[in-house]
């Protein structure tokens, strides 16, 4: 009998509530709800995470401190798939900030014409650098990737992190092209297939919380970036003077998640006393319930006028 494709959405506790929802809205789009399965990856089912926590990595060529608290410290998750299904059949594997707004079952069934791989190209990048936060995956041909091991290889600073989920250590030919409305970033249209969150700045769940995620930094130690947050760092602590989450500005981008969100109250997958308990944790925005009450159902009020 054939693996059934399976989609994985890879989360940790603070991205828990959006990676329920990106669950949701793959399941809730689907022409045919019993051809693949949705599961979630989640940080808290993989010790040896916690075990490097503060030890010190490779990243982009620099040597960083591994935080388990981190909004992303999920990423090295996207790889896990083909050795979760035994390298057999198909999935594809997603951040829990990326949402379904249509049927993903031809994507799951296409003909990948000999690629292990497809995802979406960097654009504005020289490099030959992909977005890994969306990869379709044949996991017979990934037989190579065994991520506690290329993990711990970050620490012995033999695997660079950026390479690593840019996907820069695989062979060119493995990876095939995805269209960008399959990972559109930060944009929502007629055309979007799946909505990706990439901002983590302006996320609509999080609008005036306190921001919890690392900037990037570049190789060069003099660079005025790397210096300015290694002096913040040092005086005020990792996440010091970097302010609040922003109001998303496409309101119809934040409608979006909400309206999920409801439908997922109603159905019983989510409750309120979860959001509040998120609330408490700073995970969700404080005024979640009220945004919630305001949203009118996607039912009520489609994303695009007809």
């Amino acid at each position: 009998m054939a693996t059934k494709p399976c989609v994985f959405i890879h989360t940790n506790n603070k991205q828990i509530l959006g990676a329920i929802v990106s669950q949701y809205s793959f399941e809730r789009f689907a022409s045919d709800r019993n051809a693949f399965d949705v599961k979630l990856i989640e940080t808290k089912d993989y010790p040896w995470l916690l075990e490097h926590e503060g030890r010190s990595y490779l990243r982009d060529g620099l040597k960083r401190k591994w935080m388990n608290d981190d909004l992303q410290s999920f990423t090295v998750l996207r790889f896990m798939p083909p050795e979760l299904m035994g390298y057999q059949g198909r999935s594809l594997v997603v951040d829990p900030d990326v949402f379904c707004v249509s049927d993903v079952i031809p994507l799951l069934t296409r003909d990948l014409q000999g690629k292990a791989i497809l995802a979406r190209h960097r654009t504005g990048s020289k490099r030959r650098v992909y977005a890994s936060s969306v990869m379709v995956l044949d996991n017979p041909k990934l037989e190579h990737w065994r991520v506690k091991e290329n993990f711990t290889e970050m620490f012995r600073f033999e695997r660079d992190y950026m390479k690593w989920i840019t996907l820069q250590l695989e062979p060119e030919d493995s990876i095939g092209p995805l269209e960008t409305y399959w990972n559109d970033f930060d944009k929502l249209t007629r055309e979007t297939r799946m909505i990706h969150n990439t901002k983590r700045q302006t996320q609509p769940w999080k609008s005036g919380l306190p921001v919890d995620f690392r900037p990037a930094e570049k190789a060069g130690s003099l660079m005025p970036r790397n210096i300015y947050h290694r002096v913040r760092r040092a005086l005020f602590g990792e996440y010091g003077l970097l302010g609040t989450y922003d109001r998303h500005p496409d309101p119809n981008q934040e409608r979006l998640f909400f309206a999920l969100l409801k439908e997922c109250i109603e159905k019983g997958i989510v409750s309120e006393a979860m959001i509040r308990d998120e609330m408490k944790h700073n995970h969700v925005r404080h005024d979640a319930i009220e945004v919630l009450r305001k949203t009118p159902s996607l039912a009520e009020k489609p994303l695009f006028a007809a």
